[in-house]
Order: structure tokens, then sequence, then C-alpha cells
């Protein structure tokens, strides 16, 4: 009988704890310089073949959406580890972060650079979900934009 009490009184403690640390307070301007920064990593990971960043910032469950193609989180990262393909640069140009509550809405646009002089950017929406205390991707849309001259 004792061990089933002992064995009740740790189960609530660790819901507990594991509540308690869901609900820690975060500072949103770190949350957000961490974001942009991350976003903006992102953004150069498309040219240089950084397969570390994707793996950091998108979440197990992310939904990655494509020009239409619906890519999971393995498959960004397999994308990402063949190489950069055809992009010569790809630099943030701009992300706006939106709070609300444990999720952040960021949309904004980088500007890319392909072989061949060909020139476009991205246009985007991503949001971020606060879990356990780490702040990752768990749906994200692109649309590639051409510029014209």
């Amino acid at each position: 009988m004792r061990s089933w009490s002992t064995l009740c009184a740790f189960i609530v403690v660790a819901f507990a704890t594991c509540a308690a640390q869901t609900n820690v307070p975060y500072s949103q301007s770190e949350a957000e310089q961490f974001i942009k920064s991350s976003e903006a990593a992102w953004a150069e990971s498309v040219a240089t073949n950084d397969a570390s960043v994707v793996e950091r910032i998108l979440a197990e469950d992310c939904v990655w959406v494509l020009d239409g193609r619906i890519t999971t989180k393995s498959q960004a990262i397999a994308e990402a580890k063949s190489g950069p393909g055809d992009f010569l640069s790809n630099h943030l140009d701009y992300a706006h972060v939106r709070f609300f509550g444990d999720t952040a809405v960021v949309q904004g646009s980088e500007i890319w650079t392909r072989k061949g002089g060909r020139k476009g950017r991205f246009v985007w929406t991503d949001t971020w979900l606060r879990r356990h205390g780490k702040w990752q991707i768990v749906a994200a849309e692109d649309v590639s934009v051409p510029i014209k001259d």
C-alpha cells in the first residue's frame, strides 16, 4: 500500500512539473530575436547546404508547403543535405513576428539568385510554437515569386 501511495505522489509531482515547464514565461523580445535570426539562417542555408538549420528549427511534426508541394521535416533535411541545387544566394529581406501566447506567426520574404542570373523572392508565412521552452516551426508555406526587371 505504501508503494502505491508513493507512486501516486510521484505521478502527481511529475505532471505538475511538466505543466509548470510549459507555462514558464518568456521574453518576447528575446523570442523575436531568436525567431528572426533563425529565419535568416534558414534563408542562408538554401544556398549553403547547411541541413543543421532545418534540423534545429523545424518541429518533428512540421508541415511545409513549398510552391504547392507538401514537405515533411525528414524530406526537408534530406533535400538540404543533397545540396543547394541552382541557388547561388538567398537572403532574408524582412520578417514580421506576431505573438499569440506560445504561438508566433511570422510573415516575411527572402530574395534569391539562381544560376543563370535569375532573381526572385520567396514570400512566406511560418507558424512557430513554443513547446517545453523551445521555439520551432510547426507549419510553413512559401511561394516563389519572380522579380521583374
